[in-house]
């Protein structure tokens, strides 16, 4: 299921293209001589196993791409693959659970490589309610229920704001991994209409004490106005792939009637 027709010259070459980084520059960093690094990629030299490694790492290929890069090359894939259910990534799922569990009454959700939902606690259940049920169907996709007409993008008092920034997050992360199916979900996004109510309804306010300084998410509740900031966790030095691709997004209260809410909101829940 991983190969690939392109030799593995050619992969790394893409690579480098897309890390903006000449010959010279990556043969300097990887200490390899430039003579060596263009027949690798000329396909002249056939580079082992290790150089393949070492080559990959220091243009930050994900992991699921140096396999590609290693079966291109002609040697057996390095990184694993498991399910988060599987009993080997026990430790890690306890990790995740206990990092959403502490943050309530705060929302908080666990991300993979597209966006699609595998964790959240019950501060984001009680805050995605009123969602068309077709967006809440498993894998729930979190930038298409954000941004959506009928997810939550009607109740985001500074929605073009927040729209610009998840986009450009997005695009980032295509320029990185160069994933086709977040490029797919990027010109999904990019075609959603702007509902005319976040046009004109502005959420009272600048994002709480942290204006100036991140992009808030201000979202549009019975409660009131619940302004956010978020923060992002990756697993450190990751060797499975599933847990190179996953993500927990935080979201924190960005002034104290937003912190208020929250705590009254799980109270009564």
């Amino acid at each position: 299921m991983m190969g690939t027709a392109q030799p593995v010259g050619d992969l790394l070459r893409e690579w480098r293209q897309r890390r903006r980084l000449s010959q010279l520059d990556l043969a300097g960093e990887a200490e390899i001589s430039t003579r060596h690094l263009s027949f690798v990629e000329s396909g002249r030299a056939q580079p082992s196993r290790e150089m393949v490694l070492h080559l990959a790492e220091h243009l930050d290929v994900p992991l699921r791409e140096r396999n590609v890069l290693l079966v291109a090359a002609g040697y057996a894939p390095m990184f694993r693959e498991r399910p988060l259910a599987d009993p080997a990534l026990a430790s890690a799922r306890r990790a995740i659970d206990l990092v959403l569990k502490g943050h309530e009454p705060y929302p908080a959700l666990a991300v993979d490589r597209h966006w699609s939902m595998v964790a959240s606690n019950s501060a984001v259940a009680r805050l995605i309610t009123g969602a068309d049920a077709s967006l809440l169907q498993p894998p729930v996709n979190v930038l298409r229920l954000s941004l959506h007409p009928k997810g939550l993008a009607p109740r985001i008092g500074n929605l073009a704001e927040w729209r610009e920034h998840l986009l450009e997050r997005l695009r980032r992360q295509i320029e990185v991994s160069a994933d086709s199916v977040l490029s797919e979900l990027l010109s999904e996004l990019r075609a959603y209409p702007v509902p005319g109510v976040a046009r004109v309804r502005k959420a009272p306010g600048n994002g709480g004490e942290f204006a100036g300084v991140v992009v808030p998410l201000q979202l549009l509740t019975d409660a009131g106005t619940l302004s956010f900031f978020s923060t992002t966790t990756v697993f450190g030095t990751p060797i499975d792939v599933t847990l190179s691709e996953l993500a927990l997004e935080a979201f924190f209260p960005a002034d104290a009637a937003t912190a208020d809410a929250l705590r009254k909101l799980a109270a009564s829940a």
